[in-house]
């Protein structure tokens, strides 16, 4: 698959997982990425808010995430209890550069091309670190994750297997195939758009099927 490589999607997620507000809310890597932002259409009139973006080795912005809805915190108490983790409403929107496979800012290596299977991985990571399993303390749901990050990496790389379906969903107004699954934990879909970039998301307690994506026309509103 060319895509971005596990250690640096991985390591991405897991800073997202972290739930940082001052983090979140830091638009400036935002501003600074040269492809337009992605999130919910006008039909979603609840709470947006900014995660964090991904980039290069040379610093270049690559990816980022817009969340909308509750703010997913993960701590074991949600499964104990169970009843605050299925109040839990949130769709979370992964915005992913499209380019091939190019040499770096200042010569010495090469990037990977990224794919809407970049988007897909990013997203199935995503919902994992917003997840804590049943009854799993903190030690095992380390081994947990890992395992589940791998199983997440083999599902982006074979978006035509029985895993997925296809979902049309309005992209800017236009309706748009993407890559759906979903799992006990919440659901991820990818695709692309016409605007140059791949478009992933994911989400727990929202329906995917009657969203709609559109261009952020002010980033900076969401900060």
């Amino acid at each position: 698959m060319e895509t971005t490589s596990p250690g640096v999607a991985q390591a991405s997620a897991a800073e997202d997982g972290q739930q940082v507000p001052s983090a979140r809310r830091n638009v400036d890597g935002y501003l600074r990425a040269p492809f337009p932002w992605y999130g919910l259409d006008e039909a979603f009139t609840g709470p947006r808010w900014l995660m964090q973006v991904g980039t290069t080795a040379d610093g270049a912005v690559e990816h980022g995430s817009i969340g909308h809805g509750d703010e997913p915190k993960v701590r074991n108490e949600f499964v104990a209890g169970g009843d605050q983790e299925a109040k839990e409403k949130f769709a979370v929107v992964v915005t992913v550069a499209a380019h091939p496979s190019r040499r770096s800012a200042d010569g010495t290596g090469l990037l990977e091309a990224t794919s809407v299977s970049s988007a897909a991985w990013l997203a199935g990571v995503g919902l994992l670190s917003s997840t804590w399993p049943g009854q799993m303390d903190h030690s095992l749901r380390d081994d947990w994750l890992e395992q589940q990050t791998e199983t997440a990496w083999v599902l982006a790389d074979d978006l035509d297997g029985a895993d997925w379906s296809t979902l049309s969903l309005p992209v800017d107004g236009v309706p748009t195939a993407f890559h759906y699954r979903e799992s006990e934990f919440g659901w991820v879909l990818a695709g692309s758009t016409s605007a140059g970039v791949h478009v992933g998301a994911y989400g727990r307690g929202m329906s995917a099927y009657g969203l709609g994506f559109a261009v952020v026309k002010d980033i900076a509103a969401y900060a």
